[in-house]
C-alpha cells in the first residue's frame, strides 16, 4: 500500500500537491484542524466538493435512543452523539457569474499543506471558468491555540489577465445534510435536523452575524458567529443577511489583473447546558471581539509561538527513514490538537477531526493518548483527568446500579453516562477503571502536581479501587480473583482473571493506598480508614495471574491457552476483521486475539514480567494476534522491540505511525485514529527510546532497527525537560532544564545534571531466532525507509 498519491514527504508539513476528488474524504480528515475545544474538518473552503462535513465543539451532542432485540437490567437507554454545529468554513466564490467549482472549468493547479510548525491549513488554487476567466485563490485557516473559542480564515482572490467581477459570499450554516453515518434509523432522525434556531441577527459595522440553536432532547445551546475585515482596490460592496439556519457575509468588488480582494473571516463558538439564550450569544459576541481586536496577524504569530513551545518540549527527531519522520510530527500535532485546549472536556477516540464512534471517548483516551500528553503538554493532561473527575456521580451511580462498590466509569461516552448499547465489549471492560488510575498515578509522578494529588487524584484512585474491592473476591486458595470481564481482546470476552486487568487493577490498589497514606485527612473525608486500606493491599498482594507452566507462558486470562486455536489457515485474508466475518461465540471460545491484551500488559506493568517471560509471551501471542484494532501495531512495536525484533518493530511501528496518512484501516474519512496517532511517539519513546516509567522512577532501554541512524526525544517529568539521543552503539542523555535527574540507562543508574551530558554504550542484545510468524495474511507491511 503506498501513501496518499500525491502527498509530498517534508519534515514540518504536509503538502498535497494536487486534489484527487477520490481521497476528498480521507484528506478533509487529515488536514483538519482543532484545538481541542473547536474542530473544523478539512474541507474545502467552498464547501463543495465534500464527503463528510464537520464543525465540532467538544461535549456537544445530542441523545439518542439505544436499539435493543431484548430488554435486559441495567443496558443503557440512550446513547450520546456528536453533532454537526453550524458551519462557519464556507467561503464561496463566484467568478464572473460562475461559481468556483473545481467538478466545473479547469483547475490549473491545486496545493494544501498543512503545516505542523504555524497551525495552519494553507491551500492555492489557480482555475479558470468554462467562460475562460482566470482566478488564483488563496486561504489560510487556523484554529487557535490562544482564543479557544476563535477560528479565523483569510481568504484572496486574484485575477488573472483581465479585469474580472467577484462576489464572496461568507457564510454561517446549520443543519447541513448529512450522509448516512448510522443503520438504526432513530439514530439518523435525531440526527437529521438537531439544531432548532432560536436567535439569528446581522450587523454592518463590522460586517458579521451570530446564530444560536439548541438541541431537541440534550438540551444543548450553540451559539456560533462571524466577523471580517476586508480590504481591497477601489469600492468593496458589502451585504448582511441572517435567518434561522444560515447568515451570509456577500462582497462585491471589481478587481484589475494583479490587484487582490481579502476577507479575513474571524469565528467564534460557545456552548452551554445551563446559560440562556442571551448569555450564549453574548459570550460568543464577546469572543469575537477580542478576535478583530487581536487581528489575523497576532493570531498567526500567537499560534506560531504557542506550537513553537510545544515542539520545544515535544520533538521526536529520526534519521534514516523521512516518511516515518513526516508521519510522527504528523501525529504529535494531531495529538496535540485532540487535547490542547479541551479544558475539562473528554478526548475523543477521533479527537475533533470526524464523526467515527459518535464522537465518544473510551479507554483509549487514558492508555495511549495521556501518556503522551503527560510527557509532551502535562496540562492537557491534567485537564483530561480532571474531566473524568467530574464524571464520578455518574460513575458511582453506575457502580450502584451493578451492584458494585465505587465507581465503574463508562466504557464509552461522551458526557459521563455509558453509551455502549453491548455490555460483553462494553461493561464488562471493567479494565477502563483501572486505566484512569493509572494515568492519573502516571501524571502525579512526572508533574509533582501535590494540589491535583491531594484532591482529583486521590479520589479517582480511591473510587477506583473500592469498585475492584467489591468485584473481586478471595477464593478458597486466597488468591484474590476477578472474574467474568472482558480486557482489550474483545474476542476473548467474559474471562476469568484476564492478566491485563488484574496488573492494572493491581497497581490501582496500591496506588490507592499509598495516596490514602499520603493524604490521611482527604482520605478520611473520603470515608477511608486503616481496614479498608489494609484489605485493597490484602487484595493486590493476593491478585491472581495466570500462568501456563507446560507452555512456559502467561494465559491471557484463566484457561486461555487451553481453548482451541483459531483456524487461521481457512481464513481468507478478504475476511477481516473478524467481527464482521464471524460470530462472537465462535470468536469467545478460541485462540484469537484482535489487539494486545497480554502484550499490553508487558509494556505497561513490565515490571511484573522477567525479560525471558516476555520473549515467550510474544512469541506464543505473536501467531494469534489479527490486530483487527487500530490500537495494536504500536503495543507489538514496543514489545518487539525490547525482546530483540527491532526489523519487526519497525514494520509495526510503521504501522501505527501511518495509519492515517495510507488509511490503513479504510476508515480515515470518519476522522483521524489519535490514539494510534498517539502510538507513533510511543513506539519511537517506549519502543526504540526504551522509556519505562514504573513506580517512582523512569528509565531508558534504547534500541534502533538497522534503518534509522538517530532518534532524538524531549520528554519532560519531574518538573525537568530532559534530551536523550539515541545512535546505533550509544545514548546520551542530556539535561535541558531543571534539577539534576537520576535516571537508568539498560538498568545503570546514573544522575544527568545540567551541562553535564551522560554518554552510556548500548548493550548487545541476546542473539534470538527468528521472528515468530504472524495469522495468514495479519504480518505487518514490510517497512521499507522512504526518504525524498
Amino acid at each position: 500500500m503506498l501513501t496518499h498519491a500525491d502527498f509530498a514527504v517534508e519534515p514540518w508539513q504536509l503538502r498535497e500537491r494536487s486534489l484527487d476528488l477520490n481521497y476528498l474524504a480521507q484528506t478533509e480528515s487529515v488536514f483538519a484542524l482543532s484545538n481541542g475545544h473547536v474542530g473544523l474538518r478539512g474541507n474545502l473552503d467552498e464547501g463543495e466538493p465534500l464527503a463528510l462535513p464537520g464543525t465540532y465543539l467538544n461535549g456537544f451532542y445530542e441523545q439518542r435512543p439505544l436499539p435493543y432485540a431484548e430488554v435486559a437490567y441495567g443496558q443503557p437507554e440512550s446513547g450520546q452523539t456528536v453533532v454537526n454545529v453550524t458551519n462557519g468554513k464556507v467561503i464561496r466564490l463566484l467568478v464572473g457569474d460562475e461559481p468556483f467549482d473545481i467538478r466545473y472549468g479547469d483547475l490549473l493547479s491545486h496545493e494544501r499543506t498543512l503545516d505542523f510548525r504555524a497551525g495552519t491549513l494553507h491551500r492555492e488554487a489557480e482555475w479558470r471558468s468554462p467562460a475562460g476567466q482566470e482566478v488564483k485563490v488563496r486561504s489560510t485557516r487556523l484554529v487557535s491555540f490562544s482564543q479557544r473559542a476563535v477560528a479565523a480564515i483569510a481568504y484572496e482572490v486574484e485575477p488573472v489577465g483581465e479585469t474580472t467581477r467577484v462576489v464572496v459570499q461568507s457564510e454561517l450554516v446549520a443543519n447541513e445534510p448529512q450522509p448516512a453515518m448510522h443503520e438504526d434509523p432513530r439514530a439518523a432522525a435525531a440526527l437529521e435536523a438537531p439544531l432548532k434556531g432560536e436567535w439569528a441577527r446581522a450587523g454592518l459595522d463590522v460586517p458579521g452575524a451570530v446564530l444560536v440553536h439548541r438541541t431537541a432532547t440534550s438540551g444543548l445551546r450553540v451559539g456560533a458567529g462571524m466577523m471580517h475585515a476586508m480590504k481591497g482596490p477601489g469600492e468593496v460592496g458589502a451585504y448582511v443577511e441572517a435567518e434561522d439556519d444560515l447568515a451570509r457575509l456577500t462582497v462585491s468588488a471589481e478587481l484589475p489583473p494583479g490587484q487582490v480582494l481579502r476577507v479575513v473571516k474571524f469565528l467564534a463558538y460557545g456552548w452551554s447546558r445551563r446559560r440562556t439564550t442571551p448569555a450564549v450569544r453574548d459570550q460568543v459576541a464577546a469572543a469575537l471581539a477580542e478576535a478583530i481586536h487581536t487581528g489575523w496577524d497576532r493570531l498567526a504569530a500567537d499560534q506560531r509561538a504557542y506550537l513553537d513551545e510545544f515542539w520545544d518540549r515535544a520533538d521526536v527527531h529520526l534519521e534514516g527513514d523521512a516518511e516515518l519522520q513526516q508521519a510522527v510530527r504528523f501525529a504529535l500535532f494531531h495529538t496535540l490538537q485532540a487535547g490542547a485546549r479541551a479544558e475539562r472536556r473528554a478526548i475523543p477516540a477521533k479527537g475533533l477531526t470526524g464523526p467515527g464512534y459518535d464522537g465518544h471517548s473510551f479507554w483509549d483516551s487514558e492508555s495511549f493518548v495521556l501518556p503522551v500528553l503527560t510527557y509532551t503538554a502535562p496540562k492537557a493532561a491534567g485537564d483530561a483527568l480532571r474531566w473524568r473527575h467530574t464524571t464520578l456521580p455518574q460513575a458511582r451511580e453506575r457502580a450502584k446500579q451493578l451492584g458494585l462498590e465505587g465507581a465503574a466509569f463508562p466504557w464509552r461516552t461522551i458526557h459521563g453516562e455509558e453509551c455502549s448499547g453491548y455490555w460483553p465489549a462494553g461493561a464488562a471492560a471493567f479494565h477502563i477503571n483501572a486505566d484512569i488510575a493509572d494515568a492519573a498515578l502516571r501524571y502525579e509522578q512526572a508533574t509533582g502536581d501535590e494540589e491535583f494529588s491531594r484532591g482529583v487524584g486521590l479520589e479517582l484512585l480511591v473510587e477506583t479501587a473500592r469498585l475492584w474491592r467489591s468485584l473481586g473476591h478471595h477464593d478458597g486458595l486466597g488468591n484474590f480473583r476477578i472474574d467474568g470481564v472482558t480486557g482489550p481482546d474483545e474476542y476473548s470476552a467474559i474471562a476469568d482473571n484476564n492478566v491485563y486487568t488484574n496488573l492494572m487493577a493491581q497497581r490501582n490498589l496500591r496506588g490507592a493506598a499509598l495516596a490514602s497514606e499520603r493524604f490521611p485527612d482527604e482520605a478520611k473525608a473520603l470515608g477511608v480508614d486503616n481496614e479498608e486500606t489494609a484489605s485493597w493491599r490484602d487484595a493486590a498482594e493476593a491478585m491472581l495471574i495466570p500462568f501456563d507452566e507446560k507452555l512456559g507462558v502467561h494465559s491471557q486470562a484463566e484457561e486461555f491457552t487451553e481453548h482451541a486455536l483459531w483456524d487461521f489457515e481457512a481464513q481468507g485474508p478478504d475476511r477481516y476483521p473478524l467481527l464482521l466475518n464471524a460470530p462472537y461465540f465462535d470468536l469467545y471460545r478460541k485462540q484469537v486475539v484482535k489487539q494486545a491484551d497480554l502484550v499490553l500488559a508487558m509494556h505497561v506493568r513490565g515490571d511484573h514480567f522477567t525479560w525471558e517471560e516476555k520473549a515467550r509471551n510474544f512469541d506464543y501471542y505473536e501467531r494469534i494476534t489479527v490486530r483487527d484494532s487500530s490500537l495494536s501495531a504500536c503495543t507489538q512495536a514496543v514489545i518487539a522491540a525490547e525482546v530483540g525484533y527491532l526489523d519487526l518493530a519497525y514494520d509495526y511501528y510503521g504501522e501505527a505511525a501511518l495509519m492515517d496518512l495510507e488509511d490503513r484501516e479504510h476508515n480515515t474519512r470518519d476522522g483521524v485514529h489519535i490514539a494510534s496517532l498517539a502510538g507513533a511517539w510511543i513506539g519511537a519513546v517506549a519502543g526504540f527510546g526504551g522509556l519505562r516509567d514504573y513506580g517512582d522512577s523512569v528509565s531508558f532501554s534504547p534500541r534502533l532497527p538497522d534503518a534509522i541512524t538517530m532518534l532524538a526525544f524531549r520528554v519532560t517529568f519531574g518538573g525537568c525537560a530532559l534530551r536523550v539521543e539515541v545512535r546505533p552503539d550509544e545514548a546520551t542523555y542530556e539535561l535541558l532544564k531543571g534539577s539534576p535527574q537520576t535516571i537508568a540507562h539498560h538498568g545503570e543508574e546514573l544522575t544527568v545534571s545540567d551541562g553535564e551530558p551522560q554518554t552510556r554504550a548500548i548493550p548487545k542484545i541476546k542473539k534470538r531466532h527468528p521472528a515468530p510468524q504472524q495469522p495468514r495474511g495479519r504480518a505487518p507491511q514490510r517497512r521499507v525507509p522512504e526518504n525524498p
